[in-house]
């Protein structure tokens, strides 16, 4: 027992939060199959929150980035959205092909991200004033573009939406008693091997440690000799290449543009960085946290659903309260490191 304690007195508190987050979900997963009906056993519902999430996955990924820098980005569903119609519009009105469609919605997201990483780590801007004009640029620069939503009938892109690729072993049988493969769309084998690429980055290379360096504290990060605002500016770039391609994969998964897409999407974001155990303050953050954070965000959201309780209000309620909950918690990590260090 007492190996025990000091096991836990040791995790750092990026693991902890982790450990807290993962735990977490499989309780709420646990509580949906208890509560709501065994259609949460089946692989395929789990499997559909991948698929409906795969872009939020992105996008909260590059909110965890510059949030473990001490930063933020509200600009990325305002991105999401002008990518998405941007690459609707060339493929439809242009009659654009795919792979320069995906190279548009790379270059959207790397100019922002540039934009805005010179205007915040270079002018030392305020980031939130700085991603701000940037949302409002992209949704205005999304309804000039096009005003009306329409759906995408290039040949070529439909059939690359419409692929599917089948998870072995994990089908079901349905009551016609024929089995259906279990599936994933193409997007979220992009967004698993992008969260597989980060945590590599932050856990095993010389910059992911310089984000949590720079978050921690700035000014030892300068006596450390890490440049600062080019770690700044790294991470608020990357944040915007996610945006980029969290856009396509939010338009594959969609299939249309319009100026109302990816409302909010910002804001679910930050929640599910938030909720994977990703603090504002900076320094303390977790990729795969993020991952199991989004996967919370949406199970939640399933089980109001699920429960009857589709008025919208209920959903900001239940998103609310974990918030809530998660903030509660951060803080009593935060305060068991003040003890630590104190000792």
């Amino acid at each position: 027992m007492q190996k025990l304690k000091e096991k836990f007195k040791n995790i750092s508190d990026t693991n902890l939060l982790l450990l807290i987050t993962i735990v977490v979900f499989f309780l709420m997963y646990i509580g949906a199959v208890v509560f709501q009906g065994k259609g949460f056993l089946k692989p395929q519902t789990f499997f559909n929150i991948l698929n409906a999430n795969a872009a939020l996955i992105l996008l909260a990924c590059g909110l965890s980035l510059v949030m473990i820098t001490g930063s933020i980005d509200i600009s990325v569903g305002g991105v999401t959205a002008l990518v998405s119609m941007c690459c609707a519009v060339y493929l439809d009105y242009q009659g654009g092909n795919v792979f320069v469609s995906m190279l548009i919605a790379l270059g959207i997201g790397l100019a922002f991200g540039l934009v805005q990483g010179i205007l915040i780590a270079y002018l030392d801007i305020q980031p939130f004033i700085v991603t701000l004009a940037g949302m409002f640029f992209a949704r205005g620069m999304t309804t000039i573009v096009h005003t009306n939503p329409f759906n995408v009938e290039n040949p070529n892109f439909v059939a690359l939406k419409e692929t599917r690729v089948n998870v072995p072993g994990m089908g079901s049988v349905n009551k016609l008693g024929v089995y259906v493969p279990a599936y994933v769309e193409l997007g979220v084998l992009v967004a698993l091997l992008i969260v597989l690429a980060l945590f590599f980055i932050l856990r095993y290379t010389k910059l992911g440690r310089n984000f949590y360096a720079v978050g921690g504290n700035n000014q030892s990060a300068l006596m450390l000799g890490i440049n600062v605002k080019r770690t700044k500016f790294f991470a608020h770039l990357l944040c915007g290449v996610l945006a980029g391609i969290g856009g396509y994969v939010y338009f594959l998964h969609v299939g249309s543009g319009a100026p109302s897409h990816a409302q909010g999407a910002e804001m679910n974001a930050i929640a599910s960085s938030i909720i994977g155990g990703t603090m504002l303050t900076g320094g303390v953050g977790n990729i795969i946290g993020t991952f199991f954070g989004v996967l919370s965000l949406s199970t939640i959201q399933n089980i109001v659903s699920s429960a009857g309780l589709d008025q919208a209000w209920w959903t900001g309620i239940t998103i609310a309260a974990m918030l809530c909950l998660f903030l509660v918690i951060q803080s009593v990590v935060m305060a068991r490191k003040k003890k630590q260090v104190k000792k």
